[in-house]
This record gives structure tokens, sequence and C-alpha cells, in this order.
């Protein structure tokens, strides 16, 4: 039986409105920078400012997915239903009732930003401020080649160093750099979604840097993200260590990530298959398969965060 509009309970459009399976890419960066606050950064843990900041960074990240939603379905880019579809494709909820959602989203969301601001300072406040913006003008951003900028900072550096602030009160270039490799790996599951949307987005006249490259240079692209994580990783424990200069290494523990690496082989083999994919969604939902890649990566380098607090290595 198909679900139908008036079939579908309401908690269950809303749910699916917001994507919450997309939420492993926008918390990981709080907890790698809530996590690097703590070992790296001298602060003593607050769980209640932790959980604030999470449910900020959740609540913000849905007003987006439904605010990209509604547009895309408007400008007639969204068509066909997939496994990670929100609920206006689906039919479930209007343009406009996703929009009015995404308001209130974002307006929970800032308010809970500004709670935090009260308690740690307006360092925070220039940070959220930044994300809010990016998140509500994300769409514009998208299809002006801008959407993986747009998602770097917000899904992934910005993510980090409000955390970090959250903790600790105080700006620091620590989890600016060192979550480098975790957004890199943001912007790969934003570009294998642009990826395979490239000839249509082209036909509409819509600019992603994937359609900006081609086939080829996607590809290329793609690999540079998906290698380029564990190759900014190994960069960041050796470089400073070789040349000094008063570089904050990255601990010897963050080598744990390379056990990462056979699946990321296996998802650049799915994607230069993508011609002739063993399984026929391989290449479709690429995205979502380079979405669980990311949380196993995040996962591992905030394991090397906790490790080094434990082994104290050098």
């Amino acid at each position: 039986m198909t679900d139908t509009p008036e079939t579908v309970p309401t908690l269950r459009k809303w749910l699916i409105a917001a994507r919450p399976w997309s939420w492993p890419a926008s918390t990981m960066p709080v907890i790698f920078g809530t996590s690097m606050a703590v070992v790296f950064g001298g602060a003593r843990l607050d769980p209640l400012r932790f959980l604030i900041a999470l449910a900020a960074m959740m609540i913000m990240h849905s007003a987006a997915n439904m605010l990209s939603d509604a547009f895309d379905f408007k400008r007639g880019l969204d068509k066909d239903v997939t496994p990670v579809s929100g609920a206006v494709v689906r039919g479930w909820l209007s343009p406009g009732a996703a929009s009015r959602g995404a308001a209130a989203f974002f307006a929970v969301g800032i308010v809970l930003g500004l709670v935090l601001t009260l308690v740690t300072g307006p360092t925070l406040l220039i940070i959220g401020g930044v994300g809010v913006v990016i998140g509500v003008f994300y769409t514009g951003l998208k299809f002006r080649a801008l959407g993986d900028l747009a998602v770097f900072l917000d899904f992934g550096i910005l993510g980090a160093l409000g955390a970090w602030v959250v903790q600790t009160r105080t700006f620091s270039w620590i989890p600016v750099v060192w979550t480098v490799p975790i957004s890199m790996l943001v912007v790969a599951i934003l570009h294998a979604n642009n990826w395979r949307d490239s000839i249509s987005d082209t036909e509409l006249r819509i600019r992603t840097v994937a359609s900006l490259l081609g086939d080829k240079g996607a590809e290329a692209y793609y690999a540079f993200l998906l290698f380029g994580a564990t190759a900014f990783v190994l960069a960041f424990i050796l470089v400073p260590r070789l040349i000094g200069g008063g570089l904050p290494a990255l601990p010897w523990t963050f080598a744990i990530v390379l056990a990462a690496l056979p699946r990321a082989l296996a998802l650049w083999g799915r994607a230069r298959r993508r011609r002739a994919p063993r399984q026929p969604l391989d290449f479709v939902i690429l995205d979502g398969a380079t979405a669980q890649y990311n949380l196993m990566f995040g996962l591992l380098s905030t394991a090397a965060v906790w490790l080094q607090a434990i082994l104290k290595l050098g």
C-alpha cells in the first residue's frame, strides 16, 4: 500500500522532513569539538551545555534540510523519491508547510544558541551568527557552487569551534585546524549527491562544483575529499614534528583513522564503477554510504582524542 498524506501520521511526516539520518554529519563536529575542549583545552565538561549545543545543531540542520527540500521541489529539482528523500518530494508536506516548519526550527535553534551565548560570551554569538546565515541562505549558495564551502564551514569547522567555545569560553585555532579532515568528508557527502544529479543540474542551469567539474573532474574531486581527509591527518601528525615552528602537532593516536581506509577504498570502487555498478543503487546512494564513512572517521577521530588523554603520547 502506498503512503499518502492522509495515511501518514503527522509525527512521521515531520520526522522524515527533518531527515534525522543526516544528523551525524552535523553532530559529529560538536562531539569532536567538545572532546578536544576537555582533553586539549583544559575544560571541565559541562554536560548540560554540551546537550544544548548538540540539540541546537540538530535542530538547525533539520531547518536547513526542510528549507532546501522546499526550494528544490519548487525549482523542479526533486522529482524522484529515493531512500533518503524528505517529506516534500514524497508529497506528504507542501513546500509552504516545510518552509514554515523550517522557520520554526530556525527560531528554536537561535533561542538555544542565545541561551548558550549568555553563559559563554560574545565569541559564540559571532560563530553562531555566521552559522545561521549560512544555514538560511544555504540553498542559494548551493546553486552558485558555494554549497561545498557552506557545509565545510557549518557542519565542520564552525560546529567544532562552537563546541570548543561552549566548553572553554575561549577561541582557539586547534579545533579550526584539526577539524579540517572531518569537514572534508562532510563536503564529500554533498559532492556525492551533486555528482549524481550533475546532469539534471546542468540542464536546469544549476551550478554546483560537481556540474562545473564534469564527470571526470567530479571523480577526481571525490577522491581528493575521500583520501585527502586521511592525508591531512597524517600531515597534521608529521609536519609540525618535522619543521617545528610552534605548530600544534596532532597526537600520534590519530593514526587510528587508518583503520577506516578499507572503507574509503570500497567507496572509491563504487564511485569508479558508477556506469556498471555491482548493485543498482550503489552510485545513487553513494552520498548515504559516504555519510556512514564520515561517521566512522569522526568516531575514530574522537576516540583518538580520548586515547591521547589516557596514553599521553608525545
